[in-house]
């Protein structure tokens, strides 16, 4: 009764709420509740659309005070399905878009509904960009919130490297401001474990002048010595080349000789950001590694490297996903994916390797939540499918694939995590740093009440 009541009259959420409440029973429930994974189906409680902080600071009191689980979404990518959830009360931050760019100053507020997509096309407008990672429809507070690993990243950094101060909301309902001055500890938290302690309902970025750039694929057959050679000739390269190969079984693509669909090759998407004249110069190793099947690297608007951005498009694919970090791409990890992908009955995987190196690896360890900074390579397996009824079977061959990778210890990265337990969660952070996590947890959320996530549970008295 409570909920169909708040449903029908807002101001039960609390005096002076001027969000919107979307109801089981509403029309556009359905599609409300969808996620960008369609394979997670599930039926929160209540949907509620707040407008600001405020608004955001009254749900969260009316989550405790009804003992509902709370569920944070801004862009619905969530991995491991944390956008949503059943029976829960779901804080979407969709209605909240705004983004106020500071020109001058070389600084952009964004409201935390705003979409990677969006917030670049509107900076970039004026010459300016912001790192995140390669997709358009993801949310800037989730990406961020996680580290953020994209394009710029060894120009730039990470997105937690840009981060200048978020407005969250912490579980006693209080909006703060955290940044190096203001909260510094809450800030050290929630660049990399932000989910974990409030709702971040804006967010300050440093900009960086960018205007076009050379990128493209280099598609290359995935032969064994052009795998050896893919991550220290990356390494090498100039801050300006980010590089995100991707291995996979090429499609039936009429663009694609015939000796070469249905056989491994490597993606080779490229992102050059800097002076023209460089870039084909840092280029030629990569091309040099074997006979190019195709070349479509090109000079092109930043934001084209993003996919368009519809907010009203229905979910389709169902996707399993799983990371972690590697030294170097050996003969023992190219004879795991080598063997994977090619089995009879295997989904259509790909195996993308996230370089890195450069100014993400020259922040200090301890200087963020994050802290695997010294790791050159970012492996993540990602399998999607169309066919939802056989996510159990999917889910169940992703996991067996990362066990089978040789791997020194359980390094991963929270935003490419799937659904895992919570013992995998401590992979994702250095020892020192979870520990530091937990004390902090249970002094902003000593409840859990931020709980729908890859969770750091509140340290205990007893530690």
């Amino acid at each position: 009764m409570v909920l169909e009541e708040a449903a029908r009259h807002p101001s039960g959420l609390g005096r002076g709420f001027r969000g919107r409440v979307i109801a089981p029973d509403a029309d556009d429930y359905d599609r409300a509740r969808r996620v960008h994974n369609a394979a997670v189906d599930r039926h929160p409680a209540l949907i509620v659309r707040p407008t600001d902080a405020d608004d955001v600071a009254l749900v969260v009191a009316h989550a405790q005070e009804r003992g509902l689980p709370l569920v944070i979404r801004a862009g619905g990518h969530s991995m491991g399905g944390h956008s949503t959830g059943d029976g829960a009360l779901l804080v979407d931050l969709s209605a909240m878009r705004d983004v106020k760019i500071d020109a001058v100053e070389g600084s952009a507020w964004a409201d935390a509904g705003v979409l990677a997509g969006e917030y670049t096309s509107a900076t970039h407008a004026l010459g300016l960009v912001t790192p995140f990672g390669d997709t358009g429809s993801v949310g800037v507070a989730g990406i961020t919130l996680g580290g953020g690993v994209g394009w710029l990243v060894r120009k730039h950094g990470m997105t937690i490297d840009s981060l200048l101060a978020v407005e969250i909301v912490t579980a006693d309902g209080r909006r703060r401001i955290a940044s190096a001055v203001e909260e510094p500890d809450l800030f050290w938290s929630v660049r990399g474990a932000g989910a974990n302690f409030g709702v971040v309902t804006r967010l300050q970025f440093r900009l960086h002048p960018l205007d076009n750039v050379l990128a493209g694929d280099i598609l290359l057959p995935a032969t064994r010595d052009v795998l050896r050679s893919l991550v220290p000739v990356l390494l090498a390269a100039p801050d300006e080349l980010t590089a995100m190969p991707t291995i996979m079984l090429a499609p039936q693509d009429p663009a694609i000789p015939d000796q070469h669909r249905g056989r491994p090759v490597v993606y080779v998407s490229v992102a050059w950001s800097g002076p023209s004249g460089a870039g084909e110069r840092a280029l030629a190793p990569l091309r040099a590694l074997g006979a190019p099947i195709s070349d479509t690297v090109t000079w092109q608007p930043y934001p084209a490297l993003f996919s368009p951005v519809d907010r009203d498009e229905e979910p389709t694919s169902g996707v399993s996903s799983r990371a972690l970090f590697l030294d170097a791409l050996d003969d023992a990890t190219i004879d795991v994916i080598e063997r994977r992908l090619t089995e009879a009955d295997a989904p259509r995987a790909i195996v993308q390797l996230r370089v890195l190196g450069g100014a993400m690896a020259r922040v200090p360890g301890d200087e963020t939540a994050f802290g695997w900074r010294d790791q050159p390579v970012l492996l993540w397996l990602i399998t999607p499918y169309q066919e939802i009824g056989r996510a159990a079977a999917i889910e169940a061959w992703t996991a067996a694939f990362r066990a089978d990778l040789p791997a020194d210890g359980a390094a991963t990265y929270v935003n490419f995590m799937g659904a895992e337990d919570t013992d995998a969660v401590r992979g994702a952070y250095p020892a020192p740093a979870y520990a530091r996590l937990r004390e902090l947890k249970r002094r902003y959320d000593p409840d859990n009440v931020f709980r729908v996530n890859h969770n750091i549970p509140p340290a205990t008295t007893s530690g």
